[in-house]
């Protein structure tokens, strides 16, 4: 699970950030690299397989986002989320439904989550390269459950999801 946190400047525009997902992967990683340049602070959390395993998506997901906000050299005023709330913050929080659609915030951390996790797929293929992580990004394409079929799992592998209890 990756999580990004990004801080902007007020009233900071960056043209061309959008949904990490309407960006083509060079757009994301043109687009990441902008965004590291103007924003104030970028940090990323990380909670692995095992993890989520033990405490579910959700969960991990907000471990993820609150690692990734404690890793921030400046303290942000307001957090704005794609719809998940979090506990505990020294600041208001929104959580906005398609917050990286109606925030440019937010789509900033979606860019640079996306870019870290497809970075960190391209080193899983180099360390596993049976599984194809280069062209599937661990997602669960019929190439993946193959190879999971053929392999078993390795250690980046979920034991909870369906795929691999199955």
């Amino acid at each position: 699970m990756v999580a990004a946190a990004v801080v902007l400047k007020p009233g900071t525009r960056i043209d061309g950030v959008d949904d990490s997902k309407r960006l083509t992967r060079a757009g994301r990683d043109e687009m990441d690299a902008v965004i590291r340049a103007r924003a104030m602070a970028v940090a990323v959390g990380l909670v692995d397989a095992a993890t989520i395993d033990r405490v579910n998506v959700l969960e991990a997901t907000r471990w993820a986002m609150g690692r990734a906000l404690a890793a921030l050299d400046v303290e942000p005023e307001l957090v704005l989320t794609d719809f998940v709330a979090l506990e505990g913050l020294k600041c208001p929080q929104r959580n906005l439904i398609r917050g990286d659609q109606r925030s440019a915030t937010v789509a900033a951390a979606s860019i640079i989550a996306k870019v870290a996790r497809d970075r960190m797929m391209a080193e899983a293929d180099r360390q596993y390269p049976q599984y194809g992580f280069g062209r599937h990004k661990g997602y669960p394409t019929a190439d993946h459950r193959a190879a999971l079929l053929a392999h078993g799992p390795c250690p980046l592998h979920r034991r909870s999801f369906a795929g691999i209890e199955e």
